[in-house]
């Protein structure tokens, strides 16, 4: 009970705040050091311990609750340093006013995962505090990611009056890419079970998620006013992806691969490599966020129709050719968050080529890559998931054996997870050097010293 009183200890703290005054980001004004332990300490918590604490829940792992109870002590802490610093100040933004929502929905979280670790009234009022438990805290890297996301424009002072709209367009595409990725990493790994218990293949989720975002894309993009070449090109994506949709889920029903989503995805790559920009800057980021689709698309299409062979990955084997395409989508949803009007324009006042900012976005693509795959192999690998992972999978194994008769070595190269009678005959996908294709290098065939191949 030691935690959750000293939670309740850390609640006045946290709360009591003055509400800044100033009306105006003044960038001249600088951040000071409480801010920036601010920024660091919640990023390190939404980013980070949060998601681990929620796939260590998920696997029923009993690190799941030191993990979580650290995390809302953490950023407790976090919030009361964001509402007493000094330097810069920041009026009431959607980023504030989403904190306070955060911090009761961290207290819901809280209470019912200490109500369950009691294991009171178990078959009363238990079964309805787990119904809320667990949304909630698959929600959580949501949360974390939207808040985050909305504490660094607040930081920079972005995203105010006329600048909104666009800000919501290229935040809230590029997160969909990015979750994208996250989803095809997750179905790679641990939800092709899921899959064909269902009946399903990842091109029908695709397209039909594809066909919703497509309907709605299509009626929001103009708001009004003259139409202007922007608004003509992005709802006319909207109907290229809900047209698209439409047969994708058609051709991927009962089970079935398809190509559809790889190739609207390369079709929305061509379309944004071509997006004129008023920047020469910004005009580059957006040419290689479309030209990181269309590779992604194209990997894709290479993988179900040749390295699959139009099937379902072989569980639990990933093969690394699979891992591009999610990063190419993790790469392209970057980019094109980071190409908003005013982001461009402060990276071109501060004199940033295009090259060295793509290359901070290949680094960060490359982290948040690294959080994403690090998330689904905990969860492999955790818990109730351990004892049925003892080998990492998705690597080939080199095995050796003689064969005594012919004075010849066999390699072959097999699964990790293939089973001995595979390996013994020969009779799986291993790749076997020896045998009837054996190369004589030294030329003196048939003596036990030559080295063959």
């Amino acid at each position: 009970m030691r935690a959750p009183l000293a939670l309740v200890a850390l609640l006045p703290l946290a709360l009591a705040h003055g509400h800044h005054a100033a009306v105006d980001i003044d960038p001249k004004v600088p951040i000071d050091w409480i801010m920036y332990t601010h920024m660091v300490v919640q990023t390190f918590v939404w980013a980070i311990l949060f998601p681990i604490g929620m796939v260590l829940g998920l696997s029923k792992s009993r690190f799941h609750v030191p993990v979580q109870a650290v995390g809302v002590v953490a950023t407790l802490v976090g919030s009361w340093l964001g509402h007493h610093h000094g330097g810069r100040e920041f009026p009431a933004t959607v980023h504030s006013i989403m904190a306070k929502i955060v911090f009761w929905v961290l207290m819901v979280q809280t209470a019912c995962g200490v109500f369950l670790r009691l294991h009171v009234l178990e078959n009363t009022v238990r079964p309805w505090v787990r119904r809320v438990h667990g949304p909630l805290g698959m929600a959580f890297p949501i949360i974390g990611w939207t808040q985050i996301l909305m504490g660094v424009v607040t930081a920079l002072g972005f995203c105010r009056g006329g600048e909104i709209n666009q800000c919501l367009a290229h935040y809230i595409m590029g997160s969909a890419f990015i979750g994208y990725a996250a989803i095809l990493v997750i179905m790679l790994n641990v939800g092709g079970g899921w899959l064909a218990r269902r009946g399903f293949s990842q091109e029908m989720l695709d397209s039909s998620v594809i066909l919703l975002w497509g309907i709605i894309n299509t009626f929001t993009e103009h708001q009004g006013g003259p139409w202007t070449h922007k608004d003509m090109q992005h709802t006319m994506m909207g109907v290229l992806w809900w047209a698209g949709g439409l047969l994708g889920v058609f051709l991927s029903r009962k089970g079935k691969r398809c190509f559809v989503p790889a190739v609207i995805i390369i079709m929305t790559g061509w379309g944004m490599s071509a997006h004129q920009q008023e920047l020469m800057i910004s005009s580059k980021i957006h040419s290689m966020f479309g030209y990181a689709l269309i590779l992604a698309g194209v990997l894709r299409v290479i993988e179900v129709c040749f390295v699959l062979h139009d099937g379902p990955t072989p569980s639990p084997t990933v093969r690394v050719f699979q891992h591009l395409p999610p990063y190419l989508l993790t790469l392209g949803g970057i980019m094109f968050m980071s190409a908003t009007h005013e982001e461009m324009k402060n990276a071109d006042a501060l004199g940033i080529d295009h090259v060295t900012y793509a290359l901070f976005d290949f680094s960060l693509s490359f982290l948040v890559y690294l959080v994403i795959t690090f998330l689904v192999h905990l969860y492999a690998n955790s818990g109730r998931n351990a004892a049925l992972n003892e080998a990492e999978a998705g690597y080939a194994k080199l095995t050796q054996r003689e064969e005594v008769a012919e004075g010849a070595e066999i390699f072959e190269l097999t699964e990790a997870n293939g089973s001995e009678d595979s390996v013994s005959t020969g009779e799986s996908d291993a790749v076997k050097i020896g045998g009837e294709d054996e190369v004589d290098w030294m030329q003196h065939e048939g003596r036990r010293g030559g080295l063959r191949l």
